[in-house]
């Protein structure tokens, strides 16, 4: 008797395998290198490009004006007679050469008031982060208090404060709440705890490092980023500071800049006075020059510092 062929059964109609599930194609190719293009984000970051560039241009043009091209000439672009240089040794010699005095004490002020700030910011930040010790949560509660308090509301407690101490109308009264920066403090705080591994710090400790040498050798080379963050902002806050100066100097000589070029502004508003408007907008070109090379030259430091400690591990 012949073997029969097996026979198969076909299986149920829902159970039959179903061809694999074709994958949707994306409808565009964007990426993270190559993301999708907004048409009014584009719009938005040009406007917010103008409004930047703008008062940069009209101050950049009024420059080389004399001081009756600046009243008959278009704001946004050149005049016939182009009198950049002639403003610029004008700004440096007028009154004695009180420009250059202002500029010097804005670096003063600068140097200590902010460079100072910056490394006490550097120091409290360094340790709120890396030790433990009683009271660190009320540390923490004052600093963002701080933080939120504006310094104008903080001006004239501070004024009466030196005053009854002697301090007014000396350069002490504006380097001294300078050194002050419960931000600065705040952003090296945050930057350390994520730029440091504690496992460094007990390999230097191990090998027989104090906490002086740890700092120094192996924990502020880390914070190189963070540093110059703050020195940035700090910076930007003394060589911009108004009214601190104006409610604590009254002696034209120590004068910033700032309160300088806004006296010169005044001028043509007083009795006999002379109206020097383009040596104010040369002066304020002049100031600004400063800041935007330090910008450009630490711009790379200033960029990965506010980015640190962004992404955790």
């Amino acid at each position: 008797m012949g073997a029969t062929a097996p026979t198969t059964v076909a299986p149920p109609a829902d159970r039959r395998p179903r061809p694999a599930a074709r994958l949707r194609a994306p409808r565009g190719r964007h990426s993270v290198d190559r993301p999708r293009r907004s048409a009014l984000l584009t719009v938005l970051t040009g406007l917010v490009l103008v409004y930047a560039l703008v008062p940069l241009i009209w101050l950049a043009m009024g420059a080389t004006k004399s001081q009756e091209g600046l009243l008959d000439s278009f704001g946004l672009w050149f005049d016939g007679d182009f009198a950049l240089w002639s403003n610029i040794a004008d700004t440096l010699t007028y009154d004695d050469g009180v420009f250059v005095r202002w500029l010097l004490n804005t670096l003063l002020y600068v140097a200590a008031g902010a460079g100072g700030a910056t490394f006490l910011a550097v120091l409290g930040g360094y340790a709120l982060a890396k030790f433990d010790f009683p009271g660190k949560r009320g540390v923490f509660a004052v600093v963002i208090g701080a933080v939120a308090v504006p310094t104008t509301a903080l001006a004239v407690p501070t004024f009466l404060m030196f005053s009854e101490m002697g301090l007014t109308n000396t350069p002490w009264a504006v380097i001294i709440p300078s050194l002050i920066s419960p931000f600065g403090l705040y952003l090296m705080w945050v930057f350390a705890s994520e730029a440091i591994p504690v496992e460094l710090l007990e390999a230097a400790r191990i090998d027989g490092a104090g906490e002086m040498r740890t700092f120094f050798t192996v924990s502020l080379p880390l914070l190189a980023p963070g540093i110059v963050t703050v020195l940035l902002f700090t910076m930007v806050a003394t060589w911009n500071n108004y009214f601190l100066p104006l409610i604590m100097l009254k002696d034209p000589d120590w004068y910033p800049l700032t309160l300088g070029l806004d006296a010169w502004n005044d001028q043509a508003a007083t009795n006999g006075g002379e109206a020097i408007f383009n040596l104010v907008i040369t002066g304020s070109l002049l100031t600004i020059v400063p800041l935007i090379a330090a910008f450009l030259l630490l711009q790379r430091y200033w960029q990965s510092g506010l980015a640190a400690g962004s992404v955790k591990e």
